[in-house]
């Protein structure tokens, strides 16, 4: 007797930047694959894309865009001899805006399945074994059992809570509801000076919100180079962001319609309130529901599960990616790449990742990115290094766009001259690092970067003038 056929080749659990990937990879090589979602907005509906999509960078990004017109219009357009008086933030059409790009993407998403013929299924997923997954789908039946020859976790992360700070969504909000806000808060105290809790701070600043941001760290975004993450303090403060490092909240309860708050300090104890206040203090996967425990799956302290160097779990046939494991930072684009890796390994295919040449994006304005390694941690291991730092302020399309805060920081073997970092503060550093993730997924030198012509005038110059000031050879900043 043959044995029983599954019901698909692979079945993915999320839809998120990582799992849809991936499931759209899976079919594209011709295997039968199903993805299983259980993300639904505000309104109850179902829609893919996970948090990403739905509830994080994408909406932040696409505030932070609207922000960034209604500061320049009441502080810098007349630069350019242009008038405008009268300028209102309209708060909801802002919203509106963002929703309508996200809708957008969740239709893209759903078009990119059915063109691959990725079978969508909304429901509640849970491992069962190495082969089963059991489901509980959104409408009135009930839950049954799905199998599969590879099974692939891709659940994402939610933020962490904390419990002197419990989220009600309506003084006390998550990160999902400081995006959906209707109108800007008098006040905002914000929990966490990461990535997220700098991008919020950004956004609602910009909108005319006075804003306060609580880092238990005695360090400003220590995950960042710290001649970098100096500079961002420097700028961020002067555009009146009130960053309080060592600040460690101990307490916060609901007073006249206020957050009372209490933290310490090095000075001692102090005590203030907001109108609103943003828990923004990291994330953790989604494996609370995710796995039965009969399946045995071996996961870390913290939730995140144990993979190896092909991101296989410890079930034979299971893997996980994305937010899910700690094999890198958590990072669409990270996801994304071990969507494909992994959909390619199942196929038998060899497509490696070089977890060395992500690249990490803060989209704050000016924004921040990185990719490589940063000084404080080569100097800690011996490494013998140069650097150098290049200003926009010294390129003509950053005077021309009035974008001259900021700089790219290069380091090098000093030996090999190889690039081991590049580092940026600046508008569109987000664009600007992929030429340097470029070069060191090829092991270039600085000196084929300083060989490489660039356009005048273009923002772009900034890396070509890094390289060539790692060797004194800079063309536009005096020596």
């Amino acid at each position: 007797m043959s044995p029983q056929k599954n019901d698909f080749d692979v079945i993915v659990i999320g839809a998120g930047p990582a799992g849809y990937v991936a499931a759209t990879r899976t079919s594209q090589l011709g295997l039968k694959t199903a993805c299983i979602d259980n993300w639904s907005n505000e309104k109850a509906s179902t829609c893919l894309g996970g948090n990403y999509v739905n509830g994080g960078c994408i909406s932040a990004v696409a505030l932070l865009e609207s922000a960034k017109l209604y500061h320049l219009l009441n502080h810098g357009i007349a630069d350019h001899g242009i008038s405008a008086n009268n300028i209102q933030a309209d708060i909801p059409r802002m919203q509106q805006r963002k929703e309508s790009i996200v809708a957008a993407l969740n239709q893209q998403v759903e078009k990119i399945f059915a063109d691959n013929k990725v079978e969508t299924i909304r429901a509640h997923a849970q491992l069962i074994n190495p082969n089963r997954v059991e489901i509980t789908p959104f409408s009135d039946s009930l839950p049954r059992v799905l199998s599969a020859n590879k099974i692939i976790l891709a659940a994402g992360s939610s933020p962490v809570e904390l419990s002197f700070a419990p989220i009600d969504n309506e003084f006390i909000i998550d990160v999902k509801t400081a995006l959906n806000l209707q109108s800007a808060p008098k006040s905002l105290g914000i929990i966490g000076a990461g990535a997220i809790g700098i991008e919020l701070a950004g956004i609602w600043n910009k909108l005319g919100t006075k804003v306060v941001l609580l880092e238990a760290q005695e360090s400003f975004m220590t995950m960042a180079d710290q001649e970098i993450s100096d500079e961002a303090f420097k700028l961020y403060s002067r555009q009146g962001l009130d960053i309080r490092l060592g600040a460690r909240v101990t307490s916060t309860h609901i007073e006249q319609q206020q957050v009372s708050l209490k933290y310490e300090d090095a000075q001692g104890q102090h005590q203030c309130s907001f109108e609103k206040l943003i828990v923004a203090s990291g994330r953790k996967p989604n494996t609370e529901t995710l796995i039965a425990a009969s399946a045995d799956l071996l996961l870390d302290e913290e939730g995140f599960v144990h993979v190896d160097e092909n991101c296989c779990t410890t079930l034979p046939g299971v893997y996980a990616i994305g937010d899910l494991t700690l094999s890198g930072p958590m990072l669409a684009h990270k996801g994304i790449e071990e969507g494909i890796f992994v959909a390619e390994h199942i196929a038998e295919q060899q497509s490696p990742i070089n977890y060395h040449t992500i690249p990490n994006i803060i989209y704050t304005d000016p924004e921040i990115a990185w990719v490589g390694q940063t000084e404080q941690s080569l100097l800690a291991i011996g490494e013998n290094i140069k650097t150098t730092t290049f200003p926009f302020s010294a390129t003509s399309r950053s005077k021309i766009m009035g974008t001259t805060e900021g700089m790219i920081k290069m380091i090098i073997q000093a030996d090999t001259e190889i690039i081991l970092g590049v580092h940026i503060i600046g508008s569109l550093a987000s664009e600007l690092i992929a030429e340097a993730v470029l070069a060191m997924e090829f092991s270039a030198t600085a000196e084929d970067l300083a060989r490489t012509i660039h356009a005048h005038p273009t923002i772009s110059e900034a890396i070509h003038e890094s390289a060539l000031a790692l060797n004194g050879r800079s063309l536009h900043i005096p020596v």
